[in-house]
């Protein structure tokens, strides 16, 4: 559940950066957004990853 909580605990952290971007237009929390949904995306490709080599261990 570590890595489920890794997840959670980086969507929570950039809620104030979307509310910035999306309702005062703030530029700087955009690029803060940007960078946090490429940290996510990484985060979601090395569990992916372990998941599937834990799947196939199994085998």
């Amino acid at each position: 559940m570590k890595r489920f909580e890794q997840i959670r605990d980086l969507v929570l952290s950039l809620e104030g950066d979307f509310e910035k971007f999306y309702d005062k237009g703030n530029q700087a929390a955009g690029t803060r957004v940007r960078a946090g949904m490429q940290q996510l995306k990484t985060l979601a490709q090395e569990i992916r990853t372990e998941v599937q080599d834990k799947k196939n261990a199994e085998k």
